[in-house]
């Protein structure tokens, strides 16, 4: 498979993103309407420690298979490129199978005395198995990514999303007649079973890809060369183990930081609620109805934030080690200004029309505030992934272990501080997030800047601002002004989105925040902006 450039590259996980993304509502949607938000909460409980699993197991290794690989790639070392997949692979799959079994001996004491809600037991037996699955499928990607082929990763997340929506939705429902807990399960048993699809498909391009590459092999190689390698293969392979470990605990570390700031966050979140005086069952509905329908709703255009951070790591890993600053600059602010001038326009959707999306979305007009006033947030969210992205590209994994740890300490104390308020109950968890959102992404910003010497733009920065302010005071003014009655709201919404929409991409063609160059990258409709006018 060729391998692609930085901007087809996330192109291609872009589409793959907003594909999932779009399709990953459906469940969102449908969900609460079947189990409420209760059921939503049991189902979310579990996830903190699901993700802290998956971290200890996941969180730098693909990193490093991606940057090793890529390295390796860049000088026609192909041996060394397998040694690291194998090495990877036996790393995973061994400590995901110890950390599941440790998982299931654990589950009766954690769903007791950590969480509160012992109606999640049966959800956290279910979701162990993602753990084996999860680190398997992240370092198969890291290694396409290395290679330059972001379609073996954007195809597997279709295929997981496309069976997840089916299952999760289909053994919810089944489930439901046995009670919340049960129904909460048959969501996650969905989830499982579209993890594993999404494997399959990896596991079936690794094996053609494999094929094609020993056919090559076979006809251009001699078999005593092929010998001599597997002795290469055996002298080298500490090496690899050092190289990957260098790279691999750092990063796990930050994202360790952050995954336990959520299992922790979860579990102050329940606790605080308490305190405040709010009943258990009404606790696991707010928390589920800020982590599985307020959140989803945020991270929409994450799809292009995390096509970008995947796509930047090999493309800077490269650069770096060529020493090549002017490409190390350009490509920061592309992701940076693409992801900047593709977010703000949904953050201001989410601000001004927070409560009719939450109707629409929902039926549940009360999680409406919580949007609100997390959709200016937004946009710090966006920038934050490529941020993070270069720095661990650029070896300064530490570094952003500390802005983590930084944010996350003060988010627990804002929680523990603000949600026991009986004032503000649930809203002081959603400040406190918004806060660590904010810091860590100024953290990044400071800390790139200071290591790479890069100017950010401020100026398309401010442009942003201006033509995100016009645009919401036209989704305003047309969704209330719109001469389509009451009984129209989702008319008077959609016409509101799309007249701000045009509004804010007429803005930036004035502002030339976008042009041609620009223009010509998006996929299909790119051609004509290719063309050169005829004089």
């Amino acid at each position: 498979m060729k391998k692609q450039s930085f901007i087809q590259g996330t192109l291609i996980l872009l589409a793959a993103g907003i594909v999932n993304r779009i399709l990953g509502f459906i469940p969102r949607i449908t969900l609460p309407r079947i189990i409420g938000a209760e059921g939503v909460g049991i189902y979310q409980l579990g996830y903190p420690f699901l993700i802290v699993m998956i971290t200890i197991i996941t969180g730098g290794v693909p990193l490093a298979v991606s940057k090793l690989v890529a390295e390796a790639e860049s000088r026609g070392d192909r041996a060394r490129t397998y040694r690291i997949l194998r090495a990877a692979l036996l790393l995973t799959s061994t400590v995901g199978i110890l950390l599941s079994i440790i998982s299931l001996l654990l589950a009766p004491w954690i769903t007791s005395h950590l969480l509160t809600d012992k109606r999640v037991y049966f959800t956290f037996l279910i979701m162990t198995p993602i753990i084996v699955l999860v680190a398997v499928s992240s370092v198969l990607r890291g290694y396409f990514q290395g290679k330059h082929n972001m379609i073996p990763t954007a195809v597997s997340q279709v295929t997981e999303t496309i069976i997840r929506i089916i299952a999760v939705i289909a053994c919810a429902y089944v489930l439901l007649p046995y009670g919340l807990e049960w129904a909460a399960a048959g969501a996650m048993l969905g989830t499982v079973i579209g993890e594993l699809g999404g494997l399959s498909v990896l596991c079936y391009e690794l094996y053609a890809s494999r094929k094609r590459k020993r056919m090559e092999i076979a006809s251009a190689v001699e078999q005593p060369a092929l010998v001599l390698e597997q002795e290469v293969t055996s002298q080298t392979q500490r090496g690899v183990w050092r190289s990957m470990m260098r790279i691999a605990l750092p990063v796990t570390g930050g994202k360790l930081v952050g995954s336990l700031s959520y299992l922790v966050e979860s579990i102050a979140i329940a606790r605080s609620l308490a305190v405040a005086g709010i009943a258990t069952a009404v606790a696991t509905a707010q928390y589920g109805a800020l982590q599985g329908m307020i959140i989803p709703i945020l991270l929409l255009p994450g799809a292009l934030t995390y096509s970008l951070a995947v796509s930047l790591v090999p493309s800077l890993s490269e650069a770096y080690g060529r020493n090549d600053m002017k490409t190390i600059h350009k490509r920061l602010h592309q992701a940076i200004r693409l992801a900047l001038v593709c977010g703000a326009p949904f953050a201001v959707v989410m601000f001004v029309l927070a409560l009719p999306l939450c109707v629409l979305l929902y039926n549940d007009p009360a999680v409406a505030p919580m949007l609100r006033w997390m959709a200016p947030i937004a946009v710090f969210i966006y920038i934050q992934a490529p941020l993070q992205a270069a720095l661990q590209a650029l070896d300064r994994p530490g570094t952003a272990l500390t802005n983590t740890l930084i944010g996350a300490t003060l988010k627990l104390l804002l929680i523990i501080q603000l949600a026991s308020m009986p004032a503000l109950g649930i809203m002081g968890a959603v400040i406190a997030i918004s806060v660590n959102t904010v810091i860590v992404t100024l953290l990044h910003a400071w800390s790139v800047i200071r290591s790479l010497k890069l100017k950010l733009p401020w100026l398309d920065f401010a442009k942003v601002a201006a033509a995100m302010v016009i645009m919401a005071g036209v989704v305003q003014y047309i969704y209330v002004h719109a001469p389509l009655g009451e009984g129209h709201a989702l008319f008077r919404f959609i016409a509101g989105c799309l007249s701000g929409i045009v509004t804010y991409v007429s803005l930036l063609i004035v502002m030339k925040l976008v042009d041609r160059s620009d223009m010509s990258r998006v996929p299909i409709f790119g051609r004509w902006f290719s063309q050169k006018p005829t004089s």
